[in-house]
């Protein structure tokens, strides 16, 4: 009962306001197949963290860091946006959802259709790598 009321709430606020805005992390692309970062079956529990000054100093760093990435957008490129990227894109479409600020780089909410959305980290699709030792598909 306490989740049904919780969306009946969350619906009375969104009634209320004049636009929202959705602020996403690795959750809601964990239903299209991308594990997230900090659970068991997590990015982390198979790669450690490098750091972004790791990255910039330590070629061996950015040896790993480029491991993880080429996994990572294996998966990415399978992915497809889930009914939570579908529901926002719609909610934006209605004009009642201004913004999608999100954590992720898999680019879920743009094939779902969300046109304003405000990607922290970047987007796979931009990614690039000048050294040759990169993976093929991320390398300029």
């Amino acid at each position: 009962m306490v989740y049904r009321e919780k969306i009946k709430e969350s619906v009375e606020l969104i009634k209320k306001s004049s636009y929202i805005v959705a602020f996403t992390g690795a959750g809601i692309s964990t239903e299209s197949g991308i594990p997230d970062f900090r659970s068991t079956e997590g990015i982390w529990k198979k790669f450690r963290i490098v750091s972004y000054q790791e990255f910039l100093s330590d070629k061996n760093a950015r040896i790993e860091f480029w491991k993880m990435a080429k996994e990572l957008v294996k998966t990415i490129l399978n992915a497809k946006p889930n009914e939570a990227h579908k529901a926002l894109a719609e909610f934006e479409k209605m004009g009642i959802l201004k913004y999608v600020i999100t954590q992720n780089i898999d680019n879920l909410h743009q094939l779902a259709g969300s046109k304003n959305v405000i990607e922290l980290h970047g987007n796979y699709k931009k990614l690039i790598c000048f050294s040759k030792r990169c993976p093929s598909k991320i390398r300029k």
